[in-house]
């Protein structure tokens, strides 16, 4: 262990690769930083010098595991606050802080940021557009939903993230064989309508109840589809003086307020429907954007969603203020797949506006930067486009998200 004494003691959950910006900005910021990953993890690319100490468990361990496992380490280490960050880590930082005593979002808090029934039911109360849904629990009620709201739907896990676990239910028929095969995990589902539209996504920073910012982006094909059936993955930022930027920066507002965040970044989905134009909410998580959104958001702004978090959780433990980032202005998109090579070569693709290459294996990506949201929108699209040609690859939808 490293020297943490009167230190603020940062404990972190993660069991992917992820947050490094957030590590590094905590220990920057004097905080005794802890990771807990996974063993396979123990060999990542983690930022070790920003570490008081890099802890690893098993992969699979119950709620209750990790719950002892914490607290056995908390005997001999300061936990002022528990940080999740992956999407899946939630529930156990929840827990943690309840069983621990500690600020910050408990389990049901939590729960409007990952159960779709939870946030559906809270937002659609405050009178937010959303998707007509139904939880799947009687079956009456679900066929009187069928009945009355018009097919296509989707039947969504409550609790996983992107489009993962989704199925498409074109009749009434379709449902119930694949209930039969859930068996006692049906109720752990969703159903809702199908709407048809372009997909959004909103990246926000909110500090004591209020929408410090925001920043509106717009999918290409929208992730359930690259997701499902392949394609490249695409996403721009948004001209704020656009009547959509506006409209959408105004829902997400709205939706914050209704899912009771008090402090954090979120990551929250939006559908413009080609029907009548409004936006429906889809889903908001407390955390930041998979998919290198983060790097987007910087490129184009000069603010990292991970630095802001760190920020506040550091603000928080220090009952100091939060100030508020100030954007640069300027826009970023980006285009990534998988890729049959497994070192592609992005070589060619050599715009000025290019400012990031992505280096995974098996992965193409570019972002792109420009003042001009137009310009933007222009390259995201040609890229797209070859990208599908030179590299573009499709594996098996996978149980959990890798990024």
């Amino acid at each position: 262990m490293s020297d943490s004494a009167g230190k603020p003691g940062v404990f972190c959950i993660s069991t992917y690769e992820k947050g490094q910006a957030f590590l590094s900005e905590a220990h920057r910021l004097g905080c005794a930083v802890t990771l807990l990953t996974i063993d396979k993890l123990r060999d990542a690319d983690w930022p070790r010098e920003a570490l008081a100490e890099l802890l690893t468990m098993p992969t699979g361990l119950t709620p209750e595991q990790v719950l002892n496992t914490v607290t056995y380490l908390g005997r001999t280490r300061r936990i002022d606050r528990v940080v999740a960050l992956d999407e899946f880590d939630m529930e156990h930082a929840a827990l943690l802080r309840e069983h621990l005593r500690l600020p910050g979002m408990g389990v049901t808090a939590t729960a409007f940021f990952r159960d779709k029934l939870a946030m559906r039911v809270r937002t659609k109360a405050a009178g937010v557009p959303v998707p007509e849904f139904s939880g799947v629990f009687n079956y009456d009620d679900l066929r009187h939903f069928m009945a009355t709201v018009p097919g296509p739907w989707l039947l969504k896990p409550r609790a996983n993230a992107s489009a993962i676990g989704i199925k498409t239910i074109r009749t009434p028929d379709d449902l119930w064989p694949i209930l039969d095969q859930l068996g006692d995990l049906q109720s752990h589902y969703v159903l809702e309508r199908f709407v048809t539209g372009s997909v959004y996504h909103v990246e926000g920073v909110t500090w004591k109840g209020e929408v410090v910012f925001s920043a509106p982006h717009k999918y290409g094909a929208p992730p359930m589809t690259t997701m499902h059936q392949g394609g490249v993955f695409t996403t721009r930022a948004l001209d704020p003086g656009l009547d959509e930027a506006q409209d959408l920066v105004r829902v997400h507002r709205e939706v914050i307020a209704a899912l009771g965040m008090v402090s954090g970044v979120t990551h929250t989905e939006f559908i413009r429907s080609t029907e009548d134009g409004r936006f429906y909410f889809l889903e908001s998580a407390a955390r930041v954007g998979g998919a290198y959104i983060a790097e987007v958001v910087e490129s184009a702004t000069g603010i990292n969603p991970w630095v802001e978090w760190a920020r506040i959780e550091v603000a928080m433990v220090r009952g100091e203020e939060y100030a508020p980032p100030v954007s640069k202005g300027g826009f970023a998109g980006s285009v990534i797949s998988l890729a049959r090579q497994e070192r592609p070569d992005t070589s060619g693709y050599g715009d000025a506006e290019v400012v990031h290459r992505l280096t995974k294996h098996h992965h193409a990506g570019l972002i792109v930067r420009s003042d001009s949201a137009a310009r933007v929108e222009e390259l995201v699209g040609q890229y797209g486009v070859r990208f599908l040609d030179e590299f573009c690859a499709s594996a098996p939808v996978p149980d959990r998200p890798s990024a």
